[in-house]
């Protein structure tokens, strides 16, 4: 069987002016790219309709059209081929407009040949990940026709470099789709750095997204590397946006439009190759018309959005991410994947999910370590309890230690560890003591155990 994937890499740049062809011509020639040059609309859809290109340059404006007429002919007819669309520098809508049409990127002119260089490479890359995947990619379980519509979202989107904006509930998995855009383009290979807006404190915002020099502050005792610096190449993705404070809104929206950022106490910017996905549980179009998000930067970000379905809306796929979820909990601990009883799975199916694929998770990780056996019973998920708040009481006597913790699964791990390892220590080390002291079943004690990295074979007596 032979090979269609062409032996020599091509491109097509579309323009009318001589001149900027044949710079853009040189530039791809000296990275190994043979080109082909047309002058206006109908001689790049001529060109097109009788060879193969792995990239397309094309200008805005052309004598007999225009390029985001070339961009959607493309996207009909071969959607697998990047185009880059050159805009005026500055002009934004423009830029943003090809992008909604399916331009991979756009390009200022007067044009940067370094930028050009790296857009050249990224969308050469796509060709790799197409052909032969990415295992790093993360898998999106699911039946129902949402998630259906959702893979092939994820599957166009990850092909251009437009900002993304992931709409959905907390627990739906917008981390896990934005992870998914990242290995599936052509920015696998770089870095993937995700950062939770709302758990930055306010004031250390703009060092912590742009760095900052030795001694521009207080405290600034060394050079500090951005998140935007620390993902050049690849993606940032900013969860809870709607979190960032109005005046940090401000400096993210000329961050993304400079493509460059500059670190406090620097007297000069620094150019960063980034691209940006970002997401929210929040209505994003309610925070703008309320003042509290910038309809520009909103603009922005929101080139392409993809929603995510709540889990009550796909009661289909919970089977398929319990028994997920379960298998994953058996391999994790070396215990044999239980199963639900018929009561638990309808009992499942009849569960409004408030906290989504998220909480399902959680559900099933506790019943995993509460069941006798194999088999997990209504009663082990606890579905009953969920939802119920603190009496006063209890949330007086904790606000102290509450406010000082930043991390509730690990401060909760933490008081777990310290129970189970007194335990242990009464007991000698006899893990079948400890357990019927604790009042939870062998199984469950083993789990945790190995979750919390106590286990040890040889601390049996």
């Amino acid at each position: 069987m032979t090979s269609t994937t062409p032996a020599v890499t091509k491109a097509l740049i579309v323009d009318d002016e001589p001149d900027i062809r044949e710079l853009l011509a040189i530039t791809l020639t000296r990275m190994g790219i043979d080109t082909d040059h047309a002058a206006n609309l109908a001689e790049a859809i001529g060109l097109l309709g009788k060879q193969s290109y792995q990239v397309c340059l094309t200008d805005l404006r052309l004598p007999d059209g225009d390029g985001i007429e070339l961009v959607s002919w493309i996207q009909a007819h071969k959607p697998q081929l990047p185009v880059a669309v050159f805009t005026a520098h500055g002009n934004m809508d423009t830029a943003i407009t090809a992008m909604k049409a399916g331009a991979f990127d756009f390009i200022s002119k007067p044009v940067e040949l370094e930028h050009l260089r790296r857009l050249i490479k990224t969308a050469l890359q796509l060709n790799t990940v197409n052909k032969f995947g990415n295992s790093n990619s993360p898998a999106l379980l699911g039946s129902a026709d949402t998630i259906g519509k959702l893979l092939k979202q994820i599957k166009k989107v990850a092909r251009s470099q437009a900002p993304i904006y992931i709409s959905g509930e907390s627990g739906t998995g917008k981390e896990l789709v934005a992870r998914a855009i990242h290995y599936q383009g052509g920015r696998a290979e770089g870095p993937f750095i995700p950062v939770n807006c709302g758990a930055i404190p306010k004031e250390l915002m703009e060092s912590e997204f742009f760095g900052h020099k030795k001694g521009s502050f207080t405290g600034a005792s060394a050079d500090k590397q951005g998140l935007f610096q620390a993902a050049n190449g690849g993606t940032l993705f900013l969860d809870e946006v709607a979190d960032l404070p109005l005046e940090m809104q401000v400096k993210l929206l000329r961050a993304l439009q400079e493509k460059a950022v500059r670190p406090i106490g620097s007297d000069r910017e620094i150019d960063v190759d980034v691209r940006v996905l970002s997401a929210t549980h929040k209505d994003l179009g309610v925070e703008v018309q309320k003042e509290r998000f910038r309809n520009d930067l909103y603009y922005r970000i929101n080139v392409i959005q993809i929603d995510i379905p709540p889990l009550r809306e796909r009661k289909q796929d919970i089977d398929l991410l319990a028994s997920h979820f379960l298998k994953q909990f058996a391999e994790e601990s070396g215990l044999d994947t239980p199963r639900l009883s018929a009561s638990a799975a309808k009992a499942l199916q009849n569960y409004n999910f408030p906290g989504n694929v998220r909480e399902l998770e959680n559900i099933l990780e506790r019943a995993f370590t509460l069941c006798e056996g194999d088999v997990i019973e209504h009663t082990d998920l606890q579905l009953s309890g969920a939802g119920t708040q603190p009496t006063a009481a209890t949330g007086a006597s904790n606000l102290s230690k509450a406010e000082e913790v930043e991390s509730l699964d690990e401060y909760l791990e933490e008081i777990e560890k310290e129970v189970i390892s007194a335990t242990l220590e009464k007991t000698r080390w006899n893990r079948t003591a400890a357990a019927k002291k604790l009042g939870i079943s062998f199984r469950s004690f083993r789990y945790r155990l190995k979750k919390l990295g106590l286990d040890n074979e040889d601390d049996e007596p």
